[in-house]
């Protein structure tokens, strides 16, 4: 007879819950922080109504840096030795533990 009881009230509350409205204030200003960040993300957005000089690098600056980053992977710099301070340098000693 009790869980019968508890069945019957979460049922009420889970049927009444889709009856809540929604405030208007909400409705107003659904999805301005979505276009704010956008805008905020665009660099110039009417490129044709207010034309400027291009941003970054000219093009010989820019092959020049493709190249390097290209060449990098070709012979890629070499690793460095990290030191183990505080450890043991070798999988035996640290094994016997």
């Amino acid at each position: 007879m009790c869980t019968s009881k508890i069945i019957a009230a979460i049922m009420t509350a889970g049927l009444t819950a889709g009856c809540v409205s929604v405030h208007p204030e909400v409705d107003e200003r659904y999805g301005d922080t979505v276009r704010a960040a956008k805008q905020a993300q665009i660099l110039n957005p009417q490129p044709a109504r207010y034309p400027q000089a291009g941003y970054g690098v000219d093009g010989r600056a820019a092959k020049e840096a493709m190249d390097r980053y290209v060449d990098s992977f070709k012979a890629p710099p070499p690793t460095m030795n990290v030191i183990n301070i505080g450890g043991s340098l070798t999988s035996q000693e640290a094994g016997s533990r």
